[in-house]
């Protein structure tokens, strides 16, 4: 298990056998804080609890000087031996205390008890599985797959929700029987048995009364969160794409650093999807070390470590570009912060303008609705980015605000999904997708329309697949990467942030704008989301043409009884062709024919569950 996340710390190997033999307890460690001697798993004084962990608490020197005071003693500098005596003092407590990003397995040997926590917005993972009296857990899945009793069978269900959402939502993962920890989360084994509880809950609380104080507010949150993810014994840089949230991190590390902050950017040969010349506005504009690298249709030769990295399919094609940033930047650096978070909390992207749109629609006459309705009718199903999301967009007017926001954001809709899908995958199906999304959504029932999608989007797509994705990709090359969005008191003040502040008259990212605006260069400022996007859609129609009719139409997952041939086959046509644009979807079907054929295949264990 150890050998096969050696990538997420390549620098120190430590196993720790309890006493009695009933538990066990591996680390690699990435050497970020105390170097010298923060070596994993880690105990306490009378080696009565042992710790594993991943991540970093940015606050421990202050929690360490207040156990001090209570008497407990330290043999490290690092973080890690912060949460040993925190939990001796608080239990499975401990959580509510911690401010940073973690997940971390403990094992109190006296009262034989296993605690396995994750971070509150699931910036690191965590993954487990039972067996009768046993469990299993591991920060990624491919580690699970060495436990000799976990069988590799297909989780039927999370088919389903994978080709809806592109990333299998937590609980779930692909394996069946292996679970996520959910973020904001714990679990407790004890005496065979297992339950999971929710430590932290996000509430909006009441706003600011005056606009100017919560602009002023905004900076010194966000200004004291990237000070903290500053703290490191080993050089450390930023993701700069040219956006909004990446600039302003990027500005505020300027401001704190002696140095020019290294900066990393990628680009692509087609223009539509270059951002570098945005990245490289800001860098000239900031004095930063700039560094930039080019991604090429050639990128698939990289499939193979995207599969094996995440150890499920994971259909996000920006994975793609991460996983090359990741690599361009660590060869020089070690830590790289990001500008991950903004989108959710401060309203950017561009669907939220729909959700606005769609608000407005629901007041319309009936009338004007009716012509909506033809106007969704007449636009051609065609390669025009634009008119398709225009007919996109107007084709689900009617349906509820929650289901028509699925319906805008799905890969496959469910009818697509009936066309692909076997009919013994589409039997097994037993939790609509849309039942993932509903306890968010109607716990923010305290919002605006636009907001409650955004807190949901923060409960959901931010972790399951934005942290995912940046977490695996930059591990893959002993990078870590920090998001000073996410420290949880910046969250949970921002999130009460009047509406208007975040979006008005459609314009995004309104308090970003305005409090730190003055740090940037006005290109930027003006610019609209572009997102991380890959151009998957004129790949395979050009380069990647053959290839993707070899391997979907002749594949694995159509000789296993997942797909349908015939609905495969008219997808890849309809694209070829130029009819219509599959690009994503012929994506997230690549990534799961490759997870297939190189992992469950890789073993005697495979079979499929029926």
């Amino acid at each position: 298990m150890l050998d096969r996340i050696r990538h997420r710390g390549p620098d120190d190997q430590g196993l720790r056998i309890s006493q009695d033999g009933h538990a066990c307890l591996g680390h690699r460690r990435l050497s970020i804080i105390d170097i010298d001697s923060g070596h994993q798993p880690l105990g306490n004084e009378d080696n009565t609890v042992w710790i594993t962990y991943n991540g970093e608490i940015y606050d421990h020197l202050q929690t360490r000087l207040e156990l001090e005071g209570q008497g407990h003693r330290f043999r490290t500098r690092c973080d890690t031996e912060v949460l040993v005596h925190l939990y001796e003092r608080m239990g499975r407590d401990m959580m509510e205390k911690l401010r940073g990003m973690f997940a971390f397995a403990l094992w109190d040997e006296r009262k034989r008890v296993l605690l396995l926590g994750r971070d509150r917005l699931g910036q690191k993972p965590l993954v487990y599985v039972q067996d009768r009296d046993r469990i299993a857990f591991a920060s990624e899945l491919s580690a699970l797959l060495e436990v000799p009793w976990v069988q590799r069978s297909v989780d039927l269900e999370a088919l389903d929700l994978y080709l809806t959402f592109q990333y299998v939502p937590h609980p779930w993962t692909m394996l069946q029987g292996v679970k996520k920890l959910p973020p904001g989360h714990g679990g407790i084994w004890r005496d065979g048995h297992f339950e999971t509880f929710q430590y932290w809950h996000l509430h909006p609380q009441s706003p600011l009364s005056r606009k100017e104080d919560a602009l002023e507010q905004l900076v010194h949150l966000l200004q004291e969160s990237v000070s903290m993810r500053l703290m490191s014994d080993v050089p450390l840089g930023a993701f700069l794409s040219g956006g909004l949230d990446s600039s302003i991190i990027v500005a505020l590390m300027a401001r704190e650093m002696s140095t020019p902050v290294k900066t990393f950017s990628i680009g692509f040969q087609e223009s539509h999807f270059d951002e570098r010349a945005y990245a490289r506005a800001v860098a000239k504009h900031l004095g930063t070390e700039h560094e930039e690298f080019v991604v090429t249709p050639h990128c698939l030769d990289i499939l193979p470590d995207l599969v094996n990295h995440y150890g499920e399919p994971f259909g996000d094609s920006s994975a793609i570009p991460t996983f090359y940033l990741s690599r361009m930047t660590a060869r020089n650096v070690k830590v790289a912060l990001s500008g991950d978070g903004g989108d959710e909390l401060f309203h950017g992207y561009p669907r939220y303008q729909a959700v606005k749109l769609a608000s407005m629609y629901d007041r319309m006459p009936t009338a004007l609705k009716g012509c909506c309705r033809s106007a969704a009718n007449l636009l051609p199903d065609i390669r025009h980015r634009w008119t398709r999301r225009g007919k996109r967009f107007l084709s689900h007017l009617e349906s509820s605000p929650l289901q028509r926001y699925l319906e805008w954001i799905d890969i496959f809709s469910e009818v697509e999904k009936e066309r692909v899908l076997s009919s013994e995958v589409l039997a097994a199906r037993k939790t609509s997708p849309i039942s993932f999304l509903v306890p968010y959504y109607e716990r923010a029932t305290s919002l605006d329309i636009v907001s409650k999608v955004a807190f949901m989007d923060l409960h959901t797509y931010l972790p399951c697949d934005i942290l995912a994705k940046v977490d695996i990709a930059s591990m893959a090359y002993s990078l870590e990467c920090r998001s000073p969005f996410l420290d949880h008191k910046l969250v949970e003040w921002t999130v009460s942030l009047p509406a208007s502040m975040k979006m008005r008259h459609l314009q995004t990212k309104r308090a970003l704008r305005k409090a730190f605006g003055h740090l940037l260069p006005p290109c930027v400022l003006r610019r609209q989301k572009k997102g991380f996007g890959v151009p998957l859609a004129q790949w395979f129609r050009t380069d990647l043409r053959e290839y993707v009719q070899d391997v979907l139409v002749h594949g694995i997952c159509i000789q296993e009884g997942l797909l349908e041939k015939k609905g495969i086959s008219n997808l890849v046509k309809e694209h070829s062709q130029g009819n219509r644009d599959h690009g994503y979807r012929l994506w997230s079907l690549l990534v799961l024919e490759e997870w297939i054929s190189k992992v469950l295949r890789a073993s005697h264990q495979h079979r499929l569950s029926r």
